[in-house]
């Protein structure tokens, strides 16, 4: 019989500036909660209305040891990195980068958004890389909003969009280098869905627009619930419906050294990290994409 994972602790997001000057809601890492592993960090952008000029993102800056999961619900982003990559994103796409062994990457407001304004709304997820991986040479999986599978419930009073795992027969097209779950949920009111998450992963619910039930327990928007022990998390609409983020993943249960813009193992790992950045190891991104 299904286990369905009670609420262990609830969180509320607190804002705070980030990149370039740019406003975020972020409910990991908090006070007291540097992770839940193996997600390192969610922050939430906007969603915000820029005026033309106005428009800011996240210049040049170096990641290693972990992945960054860019998922853009309202907007368009360029980006580019030291390897030579560059491409866009715009509304409901995602792109999952592995950072591995390290890359100087820059996220910005696409020219037209600088230009002319607009509307700014996404997510950034972090996961952490078991220590087997944290060298692994960088790649991006890049998926556009139509080829993110989807999937509406019987009664049409729930809707996913699947970035990892699977739920209501579907799986995602993006492979992980280690069990995750990243999904997107709207729940009409009364509304309802019944997800599998193994048992060993960790997982939490956060809420982003209204309130949902989950398990037993009321979750408004701004907030994350980190749930506790169980194989299948439970989501209602409630008189309101709302949507949300669930992210589940295997913990790595592993020493954990972290400064900035590196997420290592040990203390001398992120100094190495940053001689190599500093020394210019990581490369740089080229003004004109060559």
């Amino acid at each position: 019989m299904p286990q369905i994972r009670p609420i262990a602790h609830l969180i509320s997001a607190h804002r705070q500036l980030e990149g370039g000057g740019f406003v975020v809601r972020r409910p990991l890492p908090v006070a007291g909660l540097d992770a839940v592993d193996p997600f390192l960090l969610v922050d939430e952008l906007g969603p915000v209305d820029y005026a033309p000029g106005q428009a800011v993102g996240a210049p040049d800056h170096p990641h290693r040891g972990f992945e960054t999961v860019s998922y853009i619900l309202a907007g368009e982003t360029e980006h580019a990195d030291s390897a030579g990559h560059r491409g866009a994103l715009g509304a409901g796409d995602v792109q999952w980068m592995t950072a591995g062994a390290g890359v100087v990457h820059a996220e910005m407001p696409s020219r037209r958004m600088q230009q002319d304004g607009g509307r700014m709304h996404g997510f950034q997820v972090w996961v952490n890389l078991p220590a087997r991986l944290k060298m692994t040479p960088p790649r991006y999986q890049g998926l556009q909003a139509a080829q993110i599978p989807q999937a509406t419930s019987a009664d049409g009073r729930a809707h996913v969009r699947v970035i990892a795992g699977a739920a209501l027969g579907i799986e995602a097209a993006i492979a992980t280098h280690t069990p995750i779950v990243y999904q997107d949920w709207t729940l009409q009111p009364d509304g309802e869905a019944t997800v599998a998450v193994p048992a060993d992963h960790n997982a939490v619910v956060y809420v982003f627009a209204g309130a949902l039930l989950v398990g037993d327990a009321a979750v408004g928007d701004g907030q994350m619930a980190i749930l506790g022990a169980g194989d299948t998390v439970r989501l209602r609409g409630g008189a309101t419906g709302g949507r949300a983020l669930l992210l589940a993943g295997v913990p790595h249960n592993e020493p954990m050294a972290r400064y900035g813009p590196f997420v290592m193992n040990t203390q001398a790992e992120i100094v190495q990290a940053f001689r190599d950045y500093q020394s210019g190891r990581m490369g740089r991104i080229a003004a004109d994409g060559t």
